[in-house]
């Protein structure tokens, strides 16, 4: 399938934010956590109904802003009870590895990129 076939399997739930140009990302965040969707069904973790499924889910759950603003947080739900569901990760796993990129970008230095092995704690030994 392709990324058309994406648009086609969410637009029932809620259109990706695009302008005339194309998809829009108001912050790199966003671009990566679409990215890591599209990584993650290359690799058949899911189809895109099921993720159309889970996206719908979330938006219906939280209830999505007249300015899309919310989008990818939703997106990023979606995709960690995704995995979860398929037996990918856990709760638990997700939010140590949550605390983990927190406690490195507290660690890191000013204009650094921030890198998982700047954890005072796991020193980047954690995994999903």
């Amino acid at each position: 399938m392709s990324h058309r076939d994406l648009i086609d399997a969410v637009s029932v739930v809620a259109p990706l934010p695009c302008d005339a140009a194309g998809l829009v990302f108001a912050e790199p965040w966003q671009a990566q956590a679409f990215a890591m969707v599209i990584a993650l069904h290359g690799q058949g973790l899911f189809t895109w109904p099921e993720w159309a499924d889970a996206l719908s889910h979330e938006v219906k759950a939280h209830g999505m802003a007249d300015d899309g603003s919310r989008y990818y947080e939703f997106w990023l739900e979606a995709l960690e009870h995704l995995a979860i569901a398929k037996g990918i990760s856990t709760h638990q796993r997700i939010d140590d590895l949550a605390a983990a990129w927190a406690r490195a970008a507290e660690a890191t230095p000013h204009g650094k990129p921030i890198a998982l092995g700047n954890d005072p704690v796991t020193g980047g030994a954690i995994t999903l």
